[in-house]
């Protein structure tokens, strides 16, 4: 192990209560720690060379460093260091911060769910240009169908607080078809999803990026959708096929759309998405360090994990390279 026992923090999202329980934390345990902005700055001071444990984003040093033991994530989402050669190492541990979002980003899909099926985005647009618009007919979340794919922190999050507006059922989607989540009348496998998605109303996707999730909403599945149904993605933008829910949009055969994420991000000027028809659009902010309580559980999150690692305990929330997450 290295000697110098040094951690680096990196974000700027930090506050001094945040540094102060780090630092109490490392302190007690034999580690020096270093805070930056992000990892360009860190570099310029040349303290990444010896840093025994990031927490951050750092993806050059998680390449490079032979130093580096543990590189502990801010994110719930790991795709970018699960690709070949993103890691120097096999033995480098990676974890994530799965358990910090759920909070804020089933909160997002409520807000995005309510706002599509009470028509909002139209009446806003009626009072920007100063029209009084007329009551029009509007969908309910009570006694609708959901079908939430993804039922990890994020989706389970979700369903515990959708659960609240009475829907009809609440299904689970996962690989395994399993869940200790009790929010899920029931939970089924990927295999069974297309007997599900023509009795869906709202479907809300909160998927990783992996092999296996990139283009899962298909154009074929998207056509099994009702005409009246509604789409939620907080996920990950390639688990759609976009041009397929565009045309979908366009054509009348969804009711509509909010996607927090997108393929390609920042969305170009030219990207059709911004004139699909029904689509609220969100600049991937659901998740991130966006409310206090993610902030607050990111921090605790990582001691907890720091106590484990000074005692030789086994992490929690490692990262499997092979399934992605």
């Amino acid at each position: 192990m290295n000697s110098s026992r040094d951690i680096i923090v990196l974000g700027r999202w930090l506050e001094e209560r945040h540094r102060e329980r780090i630092l109490q934390t490392a302190d007690r345990l034999g580690f020096t720690c270093s805070f930056f902005e992000n990892e360009t700055e860190a570099g310029e001071e040349g303290s990444l060379e010896e840093a025994e444990i990031i927490f951050g984003d750092a993806p050059k040093t998680a390449a490079s460093s032979g130093a580096l033991k543990w590189l502990c994530l801010p994110s719930a989402g790991a795709d970018r260091y699960t690709k070949p050669e993103a890691l120097y190492s096999d033995d480098l541990i990676l974890t994530n911060s799965s358990g910090a979002y759920g909070v804020g980003m089933a909160e997002h899909m409520i807000m995005q769910i309510l706002m599509l099926i009470r028509r909002m985005p139209e009446f806003q647009e009626g009072i920007r240009k100063r029209q009084w618009l007329r009551p029009r007919k509007q969908d309910s979340v009570k006694d609708s169908r959901i079908t939430v794919m993804g039922t990890g922190d994020i989706g389970s999050a979700f369903a515990r607080r959708i659960r609240a507006f009475e829907p009809a059922r609440i299904i689970g989607c996962n690989r395994s078809g399993e869940s200790k989540e009790t929010a899920f009348d029931q939970v089924i496998t990927v295999a069974e999803l297309d007997s599900v998605l023509p009795e869906t109303d709202i479907l809300a996707m909160c998927l990783p990026s992996t092999p296996k999730t990139i283009g899962i909403l298909s154009a074929e599945r998207i056509g099994l959708l009702p005409e009246t149904a509604y789409l939620i993605n907080v996920g990950r933008g390639d688990a759609i096929d976009e041009e397929a829910l565009i045309k979908a949009l366009k054509e009348g055969r969804l009711a509509g759309a909010a996607l927090d994420v997108m393929c390609h991000e920042p969305l170009p000027e030219d990207d059709p998405l911004w004139e699909a028809k029904n689509v609220i659009l969100t600049p991937h902010v659901a998740g991130n360090m966006t409310i206090q309580h993610t902030k607050d559980r990111l921090v605790e999150m990582f001691c907890e994990n720091l106590e484990n690692y000074g005692a030789g305990r086994t992490l929690v929330r490692r990262v499997d390279r092979k399934r992605g997450y």
